[in-house]
C-alpha cells in the first residue's frame, strides 16, 4: 500500500508522448489535406495515410497504458493485492513500449517518404 504512487510517476512521461504524437497527427493531417487537393501525388498520399494510421495506433497504446497505470495505482492504494497491481503495471509498460515501437517505425518510414518527396521534386 505504501507504493501506490509509483505507477502514477510514469503518467507525465506518457502524457508528453501523447501530446507530441497528437501534434504529429495534426501536422500530418494538414499535409495530407494539402496533398489530396493536389491529387498528382497519390502514391505518397497513400503512404502518408498509412503513417497517420500508425500514429493513431501509437496513441491508442499510450492511452491504454495510462489507463492501466492509473488502475494499478488505485488497486495498489485501496487493496492489499500487490501482484495484481504489479501485473497491471507491467501490462501498461508493455502497451507503452508497443506505442514507442510504433513511433520508431513511423520515424523510419517518415524519413523514407520525405526522401521520396524530395526526389520527386528533383525529377
Amino acid at each position: 500500500m505504501e507504493n501506490w504512487h509509483l505507477p502514477i510517476t510514469i503518467v507525465p512521461g506518457l502524457g508528453l508522448l501523447i501530446l507530441s504524437t497528437s501534434n504529429l497527427m495534426v501536422t500530418l493531417s494538414n499535409e495530407i489535406s494539402g496533398m489530396i487537393e493536389n491529387s498528382k501525388k497519390k502514391v505518397i498520399t497513400a503512404k502518408k495515410l498509412k503513417q497517420l494510421k500508425l500514429l493513431n495506433m501509437a496513441m491508442v497504446f499510450f492511452y491504454v497504458a495510462v489507463a492501466l497505470l492509473l488502475v494499478s495505482a488505485v488497486i495498489n492504494g485501496l487493496y492489499e493485492v500487490g501482484k495484481t497491481s504489479l501485473y497491471t503495471s507491467v501490462l501498461a509498460i508493455v502497451f507503452a513500449l508497443i506505442g514507442l515501437i510504433s513511433l520508431v517505425t513511423f520515424s523510419f518510414r517518415a524519413v523514407t517518404i520525405r526522401q521520396n518527396q524530395f526526389q520527386n521534386k528533383i525529377d
